[in-house]
């Protein structure tokens, strides 16, 4: 009777994995990325593709111009470790980065934002991993997110107040990773309402919470694919304008405030594109490609 009851336990337990097992390969099949030849070719080989953009940014009440910065490149990830691979194994993934900059003065001194984004390329899963620093003379700050069973975020700061937090949300879709989404295949975004972690710089200088909010995302295309993400309880809009066709350029944006007689937060238009290794090219000898991207 003992040993019949320990088989019979053994049988669902073993019936029990074998549903979860199959629930799991089900939800990762319907969740899988199916990449197109082009996005490969374009993307795998080996090279980044960096673009300059004139920016505009408003700060302390008044237009500040400088430069931003978006570098997106393919990576080998380790998911456990939450850094990039030195090479592919069993234990990493692939994901696109984005690196974006933005660089302008305030006066006597300057501001120098820089945030990174990890998103995967295999499943459609959020963000697995999320930087954002803000530098000026005053102080800085940071904040990182780190995609594990949940959102896990840690922010640091020079504010009163704002010193040290830590806290974990459920995983959600970020502001941040849009850039990547849409540079994957705009067309593949899902639109209408959603809760969204908005862009970490703007919770940054804006002093909000880490926490999603409600807004909705639409699409319309005309001379470009305009997509916009309005956020109602913000009162901000963001408008990104990209080609129609694939690699799916980004050509400008916009940020505004539309509960202050549309204040514009920023604006960028781009310069210049570049496809290299720059990682290989931090000799002097390089430093005219600076002038060739405008900076």
């Amino acid at each position: 009777m003992k040993y019949a009851l320990i088989l019979l336990i053994a049988f669902f337990t073993s019936c029990e994995m074998g549903v979860k097992s199959e629930l799991k390969s089900k939800e990762e099949t319907k969740n899988k990325r199916n990449l197109a030849s082009e996005f490969k070719s374009y993307w795998f080989d080996g090279k980044a593709e960096l673009t300059s953009y004139d920016l505009e940014f408003y700060r302390y009440g008044e237009k500040r111009k400088g430069k931003a910065m978006m570098i997106f490149v393919t990576e080998d990830f380790l998911k456990d470790a939450q850094v990039k691979a030195d090479s592919p194994s069993e234990s990493s993934i692939s994901v696109m980065k984005l690196n974006s900059l933005k660089k302008f003065n305030t006066g006597i001194y300057p501001y120098s934002i820089m945030q990174s984004v990890f998103l995967p390329l295999e499943q459609k899963t959020p963000v697995l991993k999320l930087t954002s620093s803000v530098q000026e003379w005053c102080g800085q700050s940071y904040a990182q997110l780190n995609h594990r069973k949940n959102f896990e975020i840690e922010a640091h700061s020079y504010f009163e107040g704002e010193a040290d937090s830590a806290l974990e949300i459920q995983p959600t879709q970020s502001e941040n990773e849009i850039w990547i989404q849409i540079r994957i295949n705009p067309k593949q975004l899902e639109l209408g309402e959603h809760e969204i972690l908005p862009d970490f710089s703007y919770l940054q200088l804006n002093h909000k919470k880490f926490k999603s909010y409600k807004a909705e995302l639409k699409q319309s295309e005309g001379k470009f694919i305009e997509t916009n993400l309005i956020y109602k309880d913000l009162g901000r809009i963001v408008t990104i304008s990209q080609e129609k066709n694939f690699p799916y350029a980004i050509e400008k944006w916009k940020e505004i405030e539309f509960n202050s007689k549309d204040t514009l937060i920023s604006s960028a238009t781009k310069i210049k594109t570049l496809k290299t290794k720059y990682w290989q090219q931090n000799s002097s000898k390089y430093l005219h490609l600076r002038d060739s991207l405008g900076l």
